[in-house]
């Protein structure tokens, strides 16, 4: 990915750089304390069940607006809402996924899973979602001022981008502005502005000022550091919505622990109120409780379905570790879908049972891509659990509300006005929605194709994939492109690229040579949602604590597990606040 050396840069919660005696005497003591408290992996590289090396993380939180931050927050029981009712609408995930599965063998299969439950009936009508929606700023908003556009330079190309986004999708414009543009629909600018978009207006002056500054050629480290600061940003705009194996929800609070225990180290010890309480942990796994309770059976276990290795094993054993802690008369099991397949069973009434042992609930943590599946046998095990009495977390037809064509489909006012019925809602959810256009074999699809060839460092092709490492991006989206088939293209879709601002940091990564060195680095935010209920109501609906990724600003992808990122928390900041730097 390339980075703009015009890109703003988000101040430091603390002055950068450390001596280097201290950086490096920090850095050691950080790496110890990591592995001490559970931030911590398996080795890829080096695999062995018995060592665990720490898992990348920035050593200093990274700075992320306060009013943004707790506009997700305060958004994500809605967004739990709304795909829980896209979950549970027959009708529109038939529709929306009726020309991916015919090239899309994956997804094929999960919808075939799904036929057949439906043909059959929902043995279970209660479904758990332990959501997370990930998101990431916007430095260059068009909402900001017509002439903020001239910050990216070529109005002419976003202009013609954005028409052609607005015939491709249908949704008025998304014109490509780099990360997976500010949505900016037309539909969207024309609303009256609600409260929390409100600015006042010498800061949207001092936003025009820096935008004819930077089209004038003026680097933005040459304008006063309180212009800098009002433009880093304008929005978040959101990636994607994860529906299964939403991980993170114990590293996300050990990445908290790690940096408070450095800025601590620091004398630093009077920033720790800036970074937001998180209850990840609690929060989701209390969600599988609250499903144990509903399932309302005293000897029923919580079953975790895993991969056949799992790196990943501190995240995993902590939800399980907390529940055996705080529940300690509810066993957790772990299975994979191959034991599953070998050791399952329904019983008289349907019940999933498991060498004697009835499982209430079903936690995914593995399934939800091809390589999950050896054989027939993965996917007759998928099948099994799909028909049982078990609570299923993702149920079914929550695995495939969370498909990349499905949110593509939602990010079009008009497919969102049938999921919430509250009009200040639905203005809310619209704006989060960056560009996200059909690629399927029809005129709207064709205008995408043709506007991806003709701009294709504006925008990400993604697939029907979770886990990382398999979007295409910017100047090699057209050889992918020309190498599908007309009906193989509508297995993707087409996002505009954000471009989040900047930050400063070191990022601390196992077998590095040390000190670190300062990075610029980009953040991805992610914000825990837990909803329970079935097609007539929702029993529990809540926000359920956050996660932030960090990667190397020149990274395309940037997830941990998969070794592209770094461990990271916010440290909330406020316009007004003083320039550390």
């Amino acid at each position: 990915m390339s980075v703009d050396p015009n890109t703003p840069v988000l101040r430091n919660c603390i002055r950068l750089p450390l001596p280097e005696d201290e950086l490096i005497e920090v850095t050691a003591k950080a790496k110890d304390y990591a592995i001490m408290h559970g931030a911590a992996m398996r080795s890829k590289s080096n695999f062995s069940e018995d060592s665990l090396n720490f898992a990348p993380f920035v050593l200093v939180p990274s700075s992320f607006p306060r009013k943004e931050f707790e506009k997700a927050v305060a958004l994500q029981p809605i967004i739990n809402r709304l795909m829980h009712n896209v979950a549970h609408d027959e009708e529109f995930i038939t529709t929306t996924l009726a020309e991916t599965i015919k090239v899309d063998e994956f997804t094929a299969n999960l919808f075939n899973i799904y036929r057949k439950v439906l043909a059959h009936g929902f043995t279970q009508r209660t479904s758990l979602g332990m959501l997370r929606s990930d998101l990431m700023l916007e430095s260059g908003c068009p909402e900001l001022s017509p002439k903020a556009l001239l910050w990216r330079g070529e109005a002419g190309e976003d202009g013609e981008a954005t028409a052609a986004a607005a015939a491709a999708a249908g949704t008025g414009s998304g014109g490509g502005v780099g990360v997976g543009v500010c949505g900016g629909k037309a539909k969207s600018r024309a609303r009256a502005k609600t409260m929390e978009e409100e600015e006042d207006e010498a800061t949207v002056k001092r936003n025009v000022q820096l935008s004819r500054a930077t089209v004038s050629g003026v680097s933005t480290a040459t304008v006063a550091s309180k212009d800098r600061k009002a433009a880093a940003y304008c929005c978040w705009k959101q990636v994607e919505i994860n529906t299964i194996a939403s991980g993170f929800g114990h590293l996300g609070p050990a990445s908290k622990t790690v940096q408070s225990f450095v800025l601590r180290e620091l004398g630093h010890a009077d920033k720790l109120p800036n970074m937001p309480h998180n209850n990840a942990l609690a929060g989701l796994c209390d969600g599988m409780v609250k499903a144990w309770d509903i399932y309302a059976k005293p000897q029923s276990v919580i079953l975790f379905i895993i991969e056949d290795v799992s790196y990943n094993i501190c995240d995993q054993r902590f939800h399980e570790f907390y529940i055996r802690e705080n529940y300690p008369h509810i066993k957790v099991l772990r299975r994979t879908l191959t034991e599953v397949h070998r050791e399952g069973k329904l019983g008289l009434n349907k019940e999933l049972l498991l060498g004697g042992l009835e499982v209430a609930v079903i936690y995914f943590r593995a399934g939800y891509e091809p390589g999950h599946y050896h054989s027939q046998d993965e996917w007759d095990a998928r099948y099994l659990m799909e028909t049982s009495l078990a609570i299923k977390c993702p149920s079914i037809q929550y695995h495939l509300a969370g498909t990349k064509k499905v949110q593509q489909a939602l990010a079009q006012p008009a497919v969102l006005e049938r999921f919430i019925n509250d009009p200040e809602e639905m203005k809310a959810v619209g704006k989060i929605f960056t560009g996200l256009y059909s690629l399927d074999d029809n005129e709207a699809g064709n205008a995408t194709y043709e506007m991806a060839l003709r701009t294709p460092e504006k925008f990400v092709l993604k697939p029907q994939r979770e886990g990382g490492g398999n979007n295409v991006y910017g100047v090699d989206i057209p050889d992918a492109l020309k190498r599908m088939s007309r009906v193989e293209r509508s297995a993707w879709i087409l996002m505009d690229l954000i471009h989040p601002p900047l930050t400063k940091g070191y990022m601390v990564r196992p077998g590095a040579e040390m000190p670190p060195t300062i990075v610029d680095m980009v953040s991805e935010l992610g914000i825990f949602g837990v909803v329970i209920g079935d097609a007539d109501q929702i029993i529990h609906n809540y926000q359920a604590g956050h996660m932030l990724r960090t990667k190397l600003s020149t990274a395309n992808e940037g997830g941990v597990a998969a070794g592209l990122g770094a461990l990271d928390s916010p440290y909330l900041i406020d316009s007004d606040d003083e320039d550390e730097n």
